[in-house]
């Protein structure tokens, strides 16, 4: 057997979607697609400066179709990606946690961990499971304000 260019758009093609099992982004798979597609364009017998030109139209044109509509059809409900810092939180009430390798206050905003600052005293280390509620960002830095528990 022979190897050829097609042979090596498919493997690659092959490749890339295997690998999208892992990244569950639709990324890989829209590349795969258009290596398949270029090894269509090799099998044709186009030239490989073609065939290159025609990977990058084939992944400019799928890339984009894929994660703009295709990859929210497979999100789940209730998953707004890109909102976080643009107000959607705000107001929101969150627990304390601290972070393992250095130890520093903070909290979890749709998965991503935020070093916190007090409002009110601009203090930066809170216990473990304080809960706060959510105002603003400053930067990267989560500004909060601490809740207090009136007793009764």
């Amino acid at each position: 057997m022979e190897w050829s260019l097609t042979h090596f758009w498919l493997i690659l093609a092959l490749v890339l979607s295997l690998a999208e099992l892992a990244s569950g982004v639709l990324l890989l798979l829209a590349l795969g697609i258009a290596a398949a597609l270029t090894a269509l364009l090799a099998f044709l017998g186009v030239p490989f400066e073609w065939q290159l030109a025609g990977m990058g139209v084939f992944s400019g044109i799928l890339v984009p179709v894929a994660i703009r509509w295709i990859r929210p059809r497979f999100s789940p409900r209730g998953v707004a990606y890109g909102t976080t810092g643009t107000g959607v939180e705000q107001g929101r009430r969150y627990q304390t946690q601290k972070r393992d390798f250095d130890g520093a206050t903070g909290i979890k905003v749709n998965g991503d961990f935020y070093r916190l600052r007090v409002t009110d005293t601009g203090e930066t280390d809170l216990p473990e499971g304080t809960d706060v509620i959510f105002k603003q960002f400053d930067g990267t830095t989560a500004v909060v304000e601490t809740i207090t528990h009136k007793e009764q």
